[in-house]
């Protein structure tokens, strides 16, 4: 269990920050960047939380769960030894969990605006912060090889699951705003 009695360590005064390992990197680090991003998803998550259905609710708060296992994941090096790392257990129900959203929703004939009820767009706000977390996180395990491979999994599937839930809301699809090609292009 995390206990913080102070807030502010004054550690980071000059641009750097601890990764959970004890080594010390710039605050603009790319590892650094991504949980940083991850972080944002789960603040757009707690907004969709205030207008999600009680079921939709109870996912969405284990992900924003799962989001702090997965930014603490990123804090440490793959080769360190550290006993938090996100598994494919999260990643399968994950899966689990957008089949069966998915299962139930109008085919697609046409891309979606973001939009509709306002819990589905803060659901795409935080499916395109996903997608920022996820192309970071490829470039961070290009850059840097310790990097445990079922987060960039995870952040992969959340992004999916995060546009199904946005449609689930918008009444299972039907209430979608479709794009429209060319529909404000002169003559």
């Amino acid at each position: 269990m995390v206990r913080l009695t102070k807030i502010y360590t004054r550690g980071g005064d000059k641009g750097e920050t601890s990764l959970s390992d004890g080594t010390r990197v710039a605050k603009d680090d790319l590892r650094v960047e991504t949980y940083g991003t991850v972080d944002e998803c789960s603040s757009a998550l707690g907004i969709a939380r205030l207008h999600a259905d009680p079921a939709l609710e109870a996912i969405l708060a284990r992900i924003q769960n799962d989001l702090f296992d997965l930014g603490a994941d990123l804090a440490c090096p793959v080769d360190q030894p550290w006993t938090l790392r996100v598994t494919q257990a999260q990643v399968d129900w994950l899966e689990a969990t957008l089949d069966g959203m998915n299962d139930h929703l109008k085919p697609l004939d046409s891309f979606i605006l973001p939009g509709g009820t306002p819990c589905a767009a803060y659901l795409h706000l935080a499916r395109t912060i996903a997608r920022r977390a996820e192309r970071q996180c490829v470039t961070l395990m290009r850059d840097d090889a310790n990097v445990n491979s079922a987060v960039l999994r995870y952040l992969n599937r959340l992004s999916d699951l995060l546009f199904v839930a946005a449609r689930w809301v918008n009444d299972k699809g039907t209430a979608d705003i479709l794009w429209v090609p060319g529909q404000n292009r002169a003559g």
